[in-house]
């Protein structure tokens, strides 16, 4: 079942309650998303994207998971 984007920024709010989220796409399954948190700052890249993917609580995994793709952006505040 595909997911909207409401339900993708939820999921990560609960992770990163103080983070700039914005969540993108309109066919429920290709998604983009933009994810700044002050957590990332001691972070690289990799790690970061793992929090997120973390985050999502296994909705990618698998031929079954409701997302598909996620074209991801993550980053510290300036």
């Amino acid at each position: 079942m595909p997911m909207h984007a409401h339900e993708i920024e939820d999921l990560l709010r609960q992770t990163f309650p103080n983070a700039q989220i914005t969540v993108d796409g309109n066919d429920g399954v290709h998604m983009s998303a933009m994810v700044i948190d002050e957590s990332f700052r001691s972070m690289n890249r990799v790690q970061q994207q793992r929090a997120v993917y973390a985050a999502l609580k296994g909705v990618m995994d698998g031929p079954d998971g409701a997302l598909h793709a996620l074209a991801l952006t993550t980053r510290a505040p300036d």
